[in-house]
């Protein structure tokens, strides 16, 4: 008969995997938020058209439809990728629809004198965006950036459906060996209210460190 010390290892495979799934989601959904809200905000119309369509089409399909397409989809076409490196692909471009609607957010709260000022110093759209608007903006988005990064933690639990063990799929499969699914569940829920505790503080400390003194 098994108990909970033979499982542990199990869960910690599960929450690792949910924070790596996490940390390299939000990196690769950061960075192509940057490109997309640059498209958005960009003079060229078609570039417009194209942010805009990513934002919408992005964000009116549920991840979990993005996850199956992407993992039982992708190898139809010859595109294969390792299972949890399909979870990220997927859930980064899913979750950069919402940190760029976030950082366009805060691109539209720096004044427009910053811009015009960069462009009378004979600064082109990218030099300006990069040297002197998206520095402004991020220090003002710290917190709702964080609110996203939570919400893709959660959504890490998706990854369940598609096989990806992380901590809601290795708690399903201690709960098929234990059948006590109340304390299981419980404890892995408090794992994820840890988890995005961490997010939260990490927020707040770095938002109160860049502030824009008034």
């Amino acid at each position: 008969m098994t108990g909970w010390g033979d499982h542990l290892g199990e869960f910690a495979e599960g929450a690792l995997n949910t924070v790596l799934l996490t940390v390299f989601s939000a990196v690769g959904a950061v960075v192509l938020a940057v490109v997309i809200t640059a498209f958005r905000i960009c003079p060229v119309r078609p570039l417009r058209a194209f942010g805009a369509g990513y934002v919408e089409l992005f964000q009116n399909i549920p991840l979990a439809v993005w996850l199956v397409l992407f993992v039982f989809g992708l190898p139809t076409v010859g595109i294969r990728f390792e299972l949890f490196t399909t979870a990220i692909l997927a859930t980064a471009l899913y979750m950069a629809s919402y940190y760029a609607e976030t950082l366009r957010a805060g691109v539209n709260g720096v004044e427009r004198g910053q811009t015009e000022a960069a462009r009378a110093l004979g600064l082109g759209f990218g030099q300006s965006l990069s040297a002197v608007v998206l520095p402004q903006a991020l220090r003002t988005i710290i917190q709702p950036l964080g609110n996203v990064t939570i919400q893709l933690l959660m959504n890490t639990a998706l990854a369940a459906a598609v096989g990806v063990v992380e901590l809601t799929e290795a708690t399903n499969r201690v709960n098929l060996a234990l059948a006590e699914p109340l304390p299981l569940y419980i404890g892995a829920g408090v794992c994820y209210a840890v988890l995005a505790l961490v997010i939260s503080t990490g927020a707040g400390v770095l938002d109160r460190k860049l502030a824009i003194r008034r």
